[in-house]
């Protein structure tokens, strides 16, 4: 393919052949969902390339025995692989690769296969293997010239053996990412458990102990407990204080005295106390009964956390880090330190791998010589803010010890519902209650504002709203433009001093009416923040939308329960209709994450020609041993080539090929229980914005009254990249398709050419915006002074 013209600064990856090379790509250590995912990504784009790859089955014991545990791999042999959990190319505990005998053997069985790149998929001590095995290269390259097992010619063309890692953890316990590969599907485990146990907690009143894994990471049970609303949480990183015992039997004693009919407990199997001494499940529940006599349970989940399909967020996450993977091996230079591909907020980085090491086991030290801020320091941002969250959220005192600000803060939904806004509205509320201010739920959105469906909500009223789906304040699509004076009235009636406005699409057009009718009205002179909440992921300003991972979930089980439901009849072709409006992320992320063969939307549009060529390209995959074809349009994406017109299409053109059949997800995309991102997501997005609207609220309050009317004082939060980011909406204007409800740059397009990559087709890839090598960065604390 000749490459691209370049007139700016776009690097392509066509520029980065991978002919003559051999890349081998091996799991090792403890399984984890969406290393399947992973591995399929660097299969397919190692081909892609011009590389030869081989699959290393049974990690580093495959690669010390050689023999048919170095397989090379096809393209059609990653095929149906994506949705499965666990490896399929396995994984074992390895002594002899912990030996230098065993390494020499390892070297050897690469060199056999020319084999001078590999992609490690797990934990630490895979990982750091792996840098070892690296760094011994060239001594067990001459010895095994000495011992005449290989010439110098051989010892020439395999000088150099370049490493990049992927994690691939359920614990979430490697320093330098905010996400590894696995924990996402851990957490639908957990909470699918949590989410069951709550109904029949409910029935008895009683008192769950739910124990996780997590020896040495408290990121499971941390999460988990923000995700469930738990009242308790143990973990290693933070010890309870000495008193916990009489702390924790206080607090469940006040719950069950407030009518709450459910406690949760949620202990990581690694928790500690100050002394660290383990604090175990069996404990916690002999105190609970001892002191209190409250009926409880103790429930473990074991290895259920490492098993199921992966996550939607999985096999996305897989996908990009297998992809970026392979071209961090085709940049990687004799000098290039072995990386580990890592994920920081919603951008893709490259670290060194051994800073990323050295800095994980330096949390342990910090934990052994009991400096525990330290140890949460070093875990990392996300850490950091998920305790955070979790203590404002959970600290709750009585009712005479609250602190008052004199602030009033409305909350309302706007638009259509999405899952995880309950999350969002709960959050707010307890946040806003813990710094004074008093807070009032307004339902049916801006309609409900107008017509006075306003009531102060309490700490209590929010209780178990976390898990549960669409909005129980009530949400309508009504915009408040022609209802500006009723509205100024109730915030007149009602003292409103700020707002906090969850919605979608509505809720920022809403916002910019609001923010621009403050001339005519001065009730509107108030701060104003949006959280964005949308299945579409439509909203400019912010790369994810509460209820968007929900929605992708839903579309991935649903396309994987499709396929299978072809299992044993002949070769059929899928054709899904997703929502989004005219945006297109749903189609185009749920098709990088079900496998999809083609995905169709507004925001690149096709004609009939492309429509012709992806039919006879899918024909082509169809007379191999490939048996299922999947094919995702947005609802929007042409006016012209509906679902049945691509439907009709396909299936008149695979005639003796394929048959077809068609599918319209509509509504069950908004349903069902938030995903344990959205709920995390929601969590901690609303408590933020309620922080910056009590900053804002101290800062504009003079005179007696607040009075904000700058631009920045009605803004929106949303992820940029790697940060939350307050953008004022005037400023997010010129950002706008208003006529099609969209950003104008959407970062997800960007995934596109992968998705068509890991499809088989040709294509253009830019990769300037690839992850480039960084460096971990921390800050250890002066020690105190004596």
């Amino acid at each position: 393919m000749a490459a691209p013209n370049r007139q700016d600064t776009k690097k392509f990856f066509e520029n980065l052949s991978g002919a003559g090379k051999s890349i081998g790509v091996l799991t090792s250590g403890g399984d984890a969902q969406g290393m399947n995912g992973a591995v399929r990504a660097v299969v397919r784009m190692g081909i892609y390339v011009g590389a030869k790859v081989y699959f290393i089955h049974e990690g580093y014991q495959g690669m010390v025995d050689g023999g048919q545990n170095i397989e090379e791999a096809t393209w059609e042999s990653v095929s149906s692989m994506l949705q499965v959990g666990g490896t399929v190319i396995g994984s074992a505990r390895c002594k002899e690769f912990r030996t230098l005998e065993g390494r020499v053997r390892a070297a050897l069985n690469l060199v056999q296969h020319g084999i001078t790149n590999l992609c490690v998929i797990g934990g630490d001590g895979s990982l750091t293997g792996a840098n070892l095995f690296r760094e011994e290269w060239s001594s067990l390259l001459e010895t095994l010239r000495t011992t005449g097992q290989i010439d110098d010619e051989a010892v020439q063309r395999n000088s150099v053996l370049h490493i990049v890692g992927m994690v691939g953890s359920i614990d979430n316990d490697f320093c330098g990412t905010d996400m590894t590969i696995g924990t996402d599907s851990a957490l639908h485990r957990i909470i699918e458990v949590v989410d069951a146990i709550g109904t029949t907690a409910q029935s008895h009143q009683r008192t769950f102990v739910l124990e996780v894994m997590g020896r040495h990471c408290g990121y499971l049970a941390l999460v988990s407990a923000l995700a469930c609303g738990a009242d308790w949480v143990f973990f290693p990183e933070m010890p309870p204080e000495d008193d916990w015992e009489e702390e924790l039997c206080y607090k469940l004693s006040g719950n069950r005295a407030d009518k709450k009919r459910l406690n949760i407990i949620i202990v990581a199997e690694g928790a500690i106390d100050r002394s660290n001494k383990p604090i175990s499940a069996d404990y916690i529940k002999d105190l609970v009964v001892r002191r209190l006599g409250f009926d409880t349970r103790v429930t473990i989940l074991g290895h259920v956390q490492r098993g199921g399909t992966p996550s939607a967020f999985d096999r996305i996450l897989a996908s990009r880090m297998g992809v970026e993977a392979v071209l961090a091996l085709l940049e990687a230079s004799a000098t290039t330190p072995a990386c580990v591909v890592s994920l920081v907020g919603n951008q893709s980085v490259r670290l060194p791998l051994m800073e990323c090491v050295q800095m994980t086991q330096e949390v342990q030290k910090a934990m052994d010589e009991k400096k525990f801020d330290e140890a949460v320091r070093l875990r990392g941002r996300s850490f950091e803010n998920n305790l955070h969250t979790y203590r404002l959220l959970c600290s709750r005192k009585s009712d005479k010890d609250l602190p008052s600000s004199g602030f009033n803060v409305a909350v309302l939904n706007v638009g259509a519902p999405a899952a995880g806004m309950n999350a969002a509205v709960r959050s707010a509320v307890r946040v806003g209650i813990a710094e004074g201010h008093k807070m009032f739920a307004v339902n049916d959105g801006f309609e409900g504002f107008a017509k006075g469906q306003i009531k102060e909500i309490k700490w209590g009223d929010v209780g178990g709203w976390t898990g549960q789906g669409g909005s129980l304040l009530g949400t309508k699509r009504t915009l408040p433009a022609k209802h500006a004076e009723k509205i100024a009235e109730q915030i007149r009636i009602h003292n409103i001093n700020a707002m906090l406005v969850i919605g979608g699409f509505e809720a920022y057009l809403g916002l910019l009416e609001l923010s621009g009718a403050r001339e005519q009205f001065s009730e509107f002179c108030v701060p104003m923040v949006m959280v964005p909440a949308t299945v579409s992921n439509n909203i400019p300003g912010s790369d994810l939308s509460i209820g968007a991972d929900t929605a992708l979930n839903a579309i991935t089980e649903t396309c994987d329960r499709i396929k299978q439901s072809a299992s044993g009849t002949k070769r059929r072709v899928f054709i899904i209709e997703t929502m989004g409006g005219y945006c297109g992320y749903l189609a185009n992320v749920g098709g990088l994450a079900a496998g999809a063969d083609a995905v169709y939307i507004y925001e690149e549009p096709f004609d009939i020609r492309e429509l012709q060529a992806n039919v006879e390209h899918l024909t082509e995959k169809m007379k191999t041993s490939i048996q299922r074809g999947l094919v995702l349009r947005n609802e929007n994406s042409n006016e012209n080539f509906t679902t049945d017109f691509i439907y009709q299409l396909y299936s008149e053109e695979g005639k003796g090929v394929f048959d077809c059949r068609k599918n319209v997800l509509g509504h069950m995309q908004q349903g069902g229980a938030p995903s344990p991102f959205d709920r995390n997501f929601g969590t901690k997005v609303a408590a933020k914005a309620m922080q910056w609207i009590t900053t804002t609220l101290k800062e504009t309050y003079k005179e007696g009254r607040v009075f904000a009317n700058t631009d920045d004082s009605a803004c929106l939060l949303g992820m940029r990249r790697r940060a939350m980011v307050f953008r004022p909406v005037a400023e997010l204007r010129e950002e706008t398709d208003f006529v099609h409800r969209i950003p104008k740059e959407q970062w997800w397009l960007k995934l596109r050419p992968l998705m068509k990559i890991l499809a088989k087709y040709r294509t253009s890839f830019d990769v300037s915006d690839s992850a480039q090598l960084e460096h971990v960065t921390h800050v250890r604390p002066k020690e105190a002074a004596i």
